[in-house]
């Protein structure tokens, strides 16, 4: 882009706009290739996804914090010149909206913040195309409700346009499609851009998840209130328990999620074999020092090994349509033994679902085991729950496999 026409820009733009590039990136690549992470055992960290929330990116004016934004494309850019493919999943368009239309930040009425969202996603996506644009990086918009995920085909060709800009070395900026997804409409929003940013990186098998916010990770309490609150440097598990008690809504009315969010958003990943880190985005050089292995935040391992295409995207549990509920010996032979269910381990089926669908298996304290592909129909299961396999054909008068959900169309979590 010529000066000249970035000077007609700068003039155009009703948001404030970087008079001269930051952070320029290098043009040689590293000799040591992709970034690496010390901290997650020395893995190359070949895909990284980067989140970041509205309270991060703005001010306590709600205005769009180009000091910020410059900080973390600059960052971005640079693991991108080493060889890493870089994703970022963004809020913030609702405050460039209020910005940009001089709207109150009192007034919430839901068209309002579809149109905030409409207006303010073109003024942010210029920010980050200008910002990138001086780093020498092309970049591209998605814009994802949960609707697109939940279905399969949906799921296989996002990810298959996230895998060809990799390939051609775009780094994506990803957003939830605000003029489209509210919580009034059930089930196309995922509620927050955490839950949002766990699930493309389920969706593209992700190494690292960095999730940045204005709090340097998980405390013992919040350290908003309570002074002797201690980050937690790292979190192996964390049980449903846990992540009552540490997580709590936004303590700032900027932001959707908190850090109950954050966590969930965590776990979620490491489920799906990513490793996350939640940390203060406006810590130095944060995101290339996560990625270099430092210590900085919170550090969330891998609970699981990576998983198939299909098993994360069951995972997801965006597709679930119901759910079925199994004994503990069900449990102990799912998770221990590695086992198919068998209809003699079911206790109830719920959610009116049909053969082929993505169910939800949990245990007899609602906590989730796994998800899976059923067999056979909630009415049906109903009717063969808690009996053998070879009573299927008599009960129904057909039968379609001994199993309510194959070992293979299952993944434990």
């Amino acid at each position: 882009m010529g000066r000249a026409r970035k000077r007609r820009l700068v003039r155009s733009h009703r948001l404030p706009i970087l008079k001269r590039p930051v952070m320029r990136m290098r043009t040689r690549r590293d000799s040591d290739g992709a970034a690496t992470s010390e901290r997650a055992g020395g893995a190359h960290q070949r895909r990284i996804v980067v989140k970041v929330g509205t309270t991060l990116l703005t001010d306590a004016a709600e205005r769009i914090d180009l000091e910020v934004m410059a900080a973390l494309a600059g960052q971005i850019a640079r693991l991108h010149a080493r060889g890493a493919d870089m994703l970022l999943v963004t809020s913030g368009a609702v405050a460039a909206g209020r910005h940009a239309l001089g709207v109150s930040a009192g007034a919430k009425n839901l068209p309002l913040r579809q149109a905030l969202a409409a207006v303010g996603q073109s003024h942010l996506m210029r920010l980050y195309i200008q910002l990138f644009d001086w780093q020498n990086v092309a970049v591209s918009q998605a814009l994802l409700s949960r609707r697109d995920i939940a279905d399969r085909l949906g799921y296989i060709n996002i990810r298959n346009t996230l895998a060809e800009l990799a390939a051609r070395r775009v780094v994506p900026i990803i957003n939830e499609n605000d003029v489209v997804s509210v919580d009034e409409l059930k089930g196309e929003a995922f509620g927050d851009n955490d839950t949002l940013s766990a699930l493309v990186a389920n969706l593209v098998d992700a190494s690292l998840l960095i999730i940045l916010g204005n709090v340097d990770g998980v405390y013992t309490a919040d350290p908003h209130i309570d002074p002797d609150a201690r980050l937690i440097p790292i979190v192996e598990r964390i049980s449903d328990e846990e992540a009552r008690a540490l997580g709590g809504p936004s303590w700032d009315a900027r932001g959707r999620g908190g850090m109950r969010a954050k966590l969930a958003a965590a776990r979620l990943a490491a489920a799906s074999g990513v490793d996350v880190v939640i940390a203060n985005g406006r810590t130095p050089n944060v995101i290339e020092r996560i990625a270099g292995g430092e210590s900085v935040g919170t550090f969330f391992p891998a609970t699981a090994t990576k998983l198939e295409s299909r098993k994360r995207w069951l995972l997801s549990g965006l597709s679930v349509k119901g759910e079925v509920g199994v004994d503990d010996g069900a449990v102990a032979a799912l998770r221990e033994r590695h086992r198919s269910l068998l209809p003699a381990g079911v206790v109830r089926a719920g959610g009116g679902f049909e053969r082929g669908d993505a169910v939800s298996i949990v245990d007899g304290r609602g906590a989730q085991v796994g998800c899976g592909i059923v067999n056979y129909s909630a009415a049906d299961i109903a009717a063969i729950k808690g009996r053998h396999s070879h009573d299927i054909s008599d009960i129904l008068e057909y039968n379609y496999g001994d199993y309510i959900v194959h070992r293979n169309n299952m993944v434990i979590v």
